[in-house]
């Protein structure tokens, strides 16, 4: 039963991961929730980016199965990839994922309103293709965050994001990608294994910026391996349409990038323009996304948001987990938040990479004495067929408390290793505690736990140890 004056106790902006989940746990604890989405329920990871790209990342492996496989006695004949039909295949999933999406809200009890919303006060929403007004008692913002595009580029128009490359008509023969953080990698690594000629260009001087040096620095060189090609240090100009019907990408250092597409991945922008936040005087920061408390809420008293949208942590499980904490804090007489600081994640380039904790730079800056842990290896799978292509496995531990502060892996099947390693490191596990855990043989990963002798160790100068001759590392 709503307050009186309200229409409902919640109403939901955006029909996102992070915004699914809120709605339907609170109508879970007996709120009557209703949620706005103008598109398709899912949202950026469902719809648009996480789930249709790891299919095309499966897709991709198969280039280098069937090359492999004669090294384990098979014989493959000829093969082709039929780019229509594996996005036929992908459009098929992402409509029954958002049907299951749909469902699961309607089962709960939610109010589904297909359509654009947009805030005209403290507790009115506007349903703009119904063109009237709701009022409810909390609002909650998951609109998410959008691919960037610089239009001041000239010749930006020619240019797709990651939403338009999952609607291809057709592979192109080559691509252009500028940016290098999670998408601009993970599609390199599609396009190049599916015999793309792949170029990435950014302005920097090395991929995944943010991440540990040793985790960039290897992906980028077994990238290399792989075909792909890289341009850092540089940016474009503008972009031109050739003769031919080709794009050319003109850079500030004065390369020429010809290539059938030209996709951008140079960040993704929070959707809060137009969504009438000023009315009720929540202003955006510098990257328009909308701060909030610890527990989501802004700075108007009945409005919160999670998600993208808020730039904390923009992974669709933090979103999910923000919006879980969000509805039983305010129906379920749970009060929590979420703990943004240790947040195991996976990158699906290729090789895969998997992180949770510190960087070995971040440890260096907190903690005076640490012991660096770190292997490089050929895993039996390709070792047998005869690839290159190395493994990277890396453990950050505090030489005071031996407690394990960040795991970095490089490889194949990292990401299905980190979420397990993510929840040893959240109970603050310590080296001991991986070195007494029994080896599982053969995996490539049993060397987490085999790994005795530090590649590193870096003490205070005062440090007893300095006294010792165990190859240290004296800090500056």
């Amino acid at each position: 039963m709503t307050d009186a004056g309200f229409d409902f106790d919640l109403f939901v902006i955006g029909g996102g991961s992070g915004g699914v989940r809120a709605a339907r746990i609170a109508a879970l604890h007996g709120a009557q929730v209703a949620l706005a989405e103008e598109y398709r329920y899912g949202g950026t990871c469902v719809i648009r980016v996480c789930v249709p790209k790891k299919l095309l990342v499966y897709a991709s492996h198969f280039s280098d199965l069937f090359e492999d496989a004669a090294g384990f006695g098979w014989t493959v004949g000829e093969t082709s990839f039929d780019w229509g039909e594996m996005i036929a295949h992908k459009d098929k999933e992402i409509a029954r994922l958002d049907d299951i999406y749909r469902t699961n809200l309607e089962k709960a009890g939610v109010n589904l309103f297909k359509t654009r919303a947009v805030i005209e006060g403290p507790h009115t929403i506007r349903l703009v293709e119904e063109d009237r007004t709701i009022r409810a008692k909390t609002i909650l913002i998951a609109v998410g965050a959008a691919p960037v595009i610089d239009t001041d580029l000239p010749g930006h128009e020619h240019v797709i994001t990651s939403n338009e490359a999952f609607h291809l008509e057709k592979l192109p023969e080559s691509i252009v990608i500028a940016g290098a953080g999670y998408i601009a990698v993970e599609f390199a690594g599609i396009f190049n294994a599916l015999g793309v000629d792949t170029t990435v260009i950014y302005r920097r001087g090395n991929i995944l910026r943010g991440f540990d040096e040793d985790l960039r620095c290897h992906l980028r060189d077994e990238m290399v391996k792989k075909g792909v090609k890289f341009v850092f240090d540089d940016l474009f100009r503008h972009i031109t349409k050739t003769d031919d019907g080709k794009l050319c990408g003109h850079t500030a250092v004065g390369h020429d990038l010809i290539a059938d597409q030209i996709m951008f991945a140079i960040g993704r922008r929070p959707n809060t323009e137009n969504l009438g936040l000023e009315t009720v005087g929540i202003e955006t920061d510098r990257y328009s996304a909308i701060p909030v408390s610890p527990d989501s809420q802004t700075n108007c008293d009945h409005i919160y948001a999670v998600g993208d949208v808020t730039n904390r942590a923009n992974l669709t499980p933090v979103a999910i987990r923000e919006g879980h904490a969000f509805a039983d804090s305010l129906f379920g007489n749970n009060p929590r938040t979420v703990d943004h600081s240790l947040i195991p994640t996976a990158v699906f380039s290729q090789p895969e990479l998997g992180t949770v904790g510190l960087t070995e730079a971040q440890a260096r800056e907190a903690y005076p004495n640490l012991d660096i842990y770190k292997t490089s290896f050929r895993a039996m799978k390709h070792a047998f067929p005869g690839r290159d292509e190395r493994m990277l496995m890396k453990i950050l531990v505090n030489a005071d408390t031996d407690k394990v502060l960040g795991v970095h892996l490089a490889g194949e099947g990292a990401g299905e290793m980190i979420q397990a390693i993510g929840i040893a490191v959240g109970m603050g596990a310590t080296k001991a505690d991986f070195d007494r855990t029994i080896a599982v043989h053969p995996t490539a990963a049993e060397e987490l736990v085999t790994m005795r002798v530090p590649a590193e160790r870096i003490r205070a100068p005062d440090h007893p140890d300095n006294m010792l001759d165990v190859g240290l590392t004296p800090r500056a």
